[in-house]
């Protein structure tokens, strides 16, 4: 019988952003979009201030936020920077998830934002780990185009989009992740 670590280990070890080309035509149950969000909330959170808040865009709600995403693409950039493949690439990418996820972060003025940007972020990787035990892939974009869809996801003045979470199932084989040892990245002190 395998261990709760081996259990989260190889799940953590196993996830992979996989992206919309890769979604197959499947639609995702509402349970196990919740399930998903549920473990979001147990994120670490300073002061308890749990800072995430998501909005849900699926069916035809994700056309419309593809439409939304070409239009504030073609309205800020300048004619000259204008790519009509970056412009279709919006409704292609949301047309391609089953859901997907708005990842937005509540600011309380009680702690500095980097840290609620880090309980936000934890909360995510919650997401990421649930949705790979459940065999969704998913995905955490973060396009600059994010900062201009408060009143689309009808966020509140101290709240900020600071990502779009795509999900769909897919048909990917697990590979190996590209990875150099942590070896290189500890340092230990002793003494």
């Amino acid at each position: 019988m395998s261990t709760n670590y081996e259990i989260v280990s190889k799940i953590i070890k196993e996830r992979r952003s996989i992206f919309p080309a890769s979604y197959i035509k499947k639609e995702i149950p509402v349970e196990v979009i919740n399930q998903i969000l549920e473990t979001a909330n147990y994120a670490p959170t300073h002061k308890l201030t749990q800072p995430w808040r998501f909005v849900v865009i699926r069916k035809a709600a994700l056309a419309r936020l593809g439409e939304e995403l070409g239009r504030l693409y073609k309205n800020l950039v300048t004619p000259q920077q204008f790519l009509q493949k970056k412009y279709d690439s919006f409704a292609e990418k949301t047309s391609q998830a089953d859901c997907i996820i708005a990842i937005n972060m509540q600011l309380s003025g009680k702690i500095p934002e980097w840290e609620e940007l880090a309980a936000v972020s934890c909360a995510v990787q919650n997401m990421a780990i649930t949705a790979e035990s459940l065999k969704v892939g998913a995905y955490w974009s973060s396009p600059p185009l994010i900062n201009d869809l408060g009143e689309f996801l009808g966020l509140q003045e101290n709240e900020k989009c600071i990502g779009l979470f795509y999900m769909g199932y897919h048909n990917e084989k697990p590979w190996e992740p590209n990875r150099t040892s942590i070896e290189e990245k500890v340092r230990w002190i002793e003494a």
